[in-house]
């Protein structure tokens, strides 16, 4: 045979975004040989270009999704005490005024137009606090505050918006470093044994006696190998399609519909720490988010994206969008001007046949092709906040396939650095600037939200700045470059400045430039 003598692993999974790496974790920690490529860095599409949302959904139950809504709603928490270093509790500000007219095509509308046609283009008052009050009891909150009104004339939430926005509803859900969760995951699932193989291209794969047969090319080395595995995974995101049609070769009739979100970042427009949640008159939402201390995140759009080679990019047309979005609810308006930085993903949204990239479902399907031989799974869809339970919901099908799989696992287990209480996070900083006395509370928080209990290890023994190598801006320095490249994937400037973290925006062309060049050097003196 022509796989003898080589290690046949249990799964090959093709794809290192926020699906395939917590399926990997998920299976790696249930016992089975689990291997994955990634054909450029983790979370470089897709998992690093999100809203960096845990939620549940609130606009979904208008289209009545609502067990989708109820499993999100759950994970929140259950996420949450997994990973409090990198998710936290956010409140959102909801403003509303009885003259608000929305163009939405959604059940829940035209259901509304059919009962009460004098409704039609309206969220009155009642519909939005129904939808709040299932809000709040769909997912067993236990740990995040409920809704409450606001009188935004007396609130300083109110100070920034304009003077007809009377009341508002203020409701929980919660930020996560959308990237960073692809690594942490990735790094959990390494530890389980996993194989985490970036910048691998899986060329081909294909069925002999009852294994795959996958060839993977090195994009560092070119160099190719093949590896032989029993099930096949494909997590490919925006790919997933074009896997099935070119590399796997399976009949499948599902497809996905390629969604294009965009974002655009602009110095901080409100000095609190709560997200506004806008209503459009085009039926659809945005958010303004409290970002990296000193910026305000808006965002998203919803338009049609046909090909998944080109690479998604916030639009002029995009830009205008949100900017004159924004400025129907903020005082002062948001202009193209004000935008120091745009990023734009393509979510692979599973083809429901929807009318509108804004209606169609943001639930999870999984397929299993088993009828040529040895078998493969193929993931449409699923959004950040239930990928923990979109991974249990696929080892449920690999368990199929492989008797006496151990059970889930994987709530409450926490993440790498995450192994403290959700409401530690300031005992960590404060304990940081006590022992590292170099340490401002702006460095310590920045170290606390990406490493957690793992920042002390990264700083080791530095007892000066000194300590701790070059300072290439913004408190990134050599020591921290070494963790990111030796325990986190990282191989070149951009993987760890716009996803690692985000300080590519307070660096300059010529910083992030020099971080490179030392990247590359110490690639070249590992390598000798």
């Amino acid at each position: 045979m022509e796989q003898a003598n080589q290690q046949i692993s249990d799964l090959f999974i093709i794809g290192g975004g926020i699906n395939g790496c917590g399926i990997a974790r998920d299976a790696a920690g249930r016992g089975l040989s689990v291997s994955l490529a990634e054909m450029n860095d983790l979370a470089s599409a897709t998992s690093s270009a999100s809203t960096k949302l845990f939620h549940g959904g609130l606009r979904y139950l208008e289209y009545f999704e609502f067990r989708l809504v109820r499993e999100a709603l759950i994970e929140r928490e259950t996420l949450l005490r997994a990973m409090p270093h990198i998710s936290w509790p956010m409140r959102f500000v909801l403003p509303y005024h009885a003259d608000m007219r929305f163009d939405s095509e959604t059940p829940t509308s035209r259901l509304l137009s059919t009962v009460m046609p004098w409704m039609k283009g309206r969220r009155p008052a009642w519909l939005i606090r129904l939808g709040l009050f299932m809000y709040d009891h769909l997912g067993g909150r236990k740990i995040l505050p409920g809704t409450a009104s606001l009188d935004l004339r007396a609130a300083p939430e109110g100070r920034v918006l304009q003077d007809k926005f009377e009341t508002a509803y203020e409701y929980s859900d919660c930020w996560i470093e959308d990237s960073r969760l692809v690594v942490l995951n990735a790094r959990d699932a390494e530890a389980r044994g996993a194989d985490i193989m970036t910048r691998t291209e899986v060329l081909s794969a294909e069925r002999v006696d009852d294994l795959w047969k996958v060839t993977v090319q090195s994009r560092d080395s070119d160099q190719t190998r093949v590896i032989w595995s029993r099930m096949l995974i494909n997590a490919g995101g925006p790919w997933v399609g074009d896997i099935i049609q070119t590399k796997i070769y399976v009949n499948s009739r599902e497809g996905v519909r390629l969604v294009r979100g965009s974002h655009i970042v602009t110095p901080r427009l409100f000095d609190h720490d709560k997200c506004y949640f806008f209503q459009g008159e085009d039926g659809r939402i945005i958010f303004a988010i409290p970002y990296e201390r000193d910026f305000t995140l808006i965002g998203t759009t919803d338009q049609d994206h046909s090909d998944p080679s080109e690479p998604p990019v916030c639009t002029e047309e995009e830009q205008e969008y949100l900017c004159a979005f924004a400025s129907k609810y903020f005082k002062r308006p948001v202009t193209r001007e004000d935008i120091v930085w745009t990023y734009s993903g393509v979510r692979p949204l599973y083809d429901d046949g929807a009318s509108s990239a804004t209606a169609a479902t943001r639930d999870y399907t999984l397929k299993v092709d088993a009828h040529s031989g040895a078998p493969v799974l193929n993931v449409f869809g699923g959004k950040i906040t239930t990928y923990r339970r979109l991974a249990e919901h696929a080892l449920e099908k690999v368990a199929e396939h492989f008797p006496d799989l151990p059970g889930a696992w994987t709530a409450g287990v926490a993440l790498p650095g995450g192994d403290f209480p959700v409401d530690g996070v300031q005992d960590l900083v404060a304990g940081l600037e006590a022992d590292y006395c170099f340490l401002d509370r702006a460095w310590a928080e920045r170290l606390v939200r990406a490493y957690g209990t793992d920042a002390r290890i990264l700083l080791g023994d530095a007892a000066t700045t000194e300590d701790l190598g070059e300072g290439f801006g913004a408190t990134l320095t050599a020591r921290e470059l070494e963790w990111l490249m030796d325990k986190e994937y990282a191989r070149t400037a951009e993987d760890v400045v716009w996803r690692r973290n985000k300080l590519g925006l307070r660096l300059s062309a010529e910083q992030i430039a020099r971080i490179q060049t030392w990247m590359d050097q110490r690639s070249v003196d590992a390598a000798a």
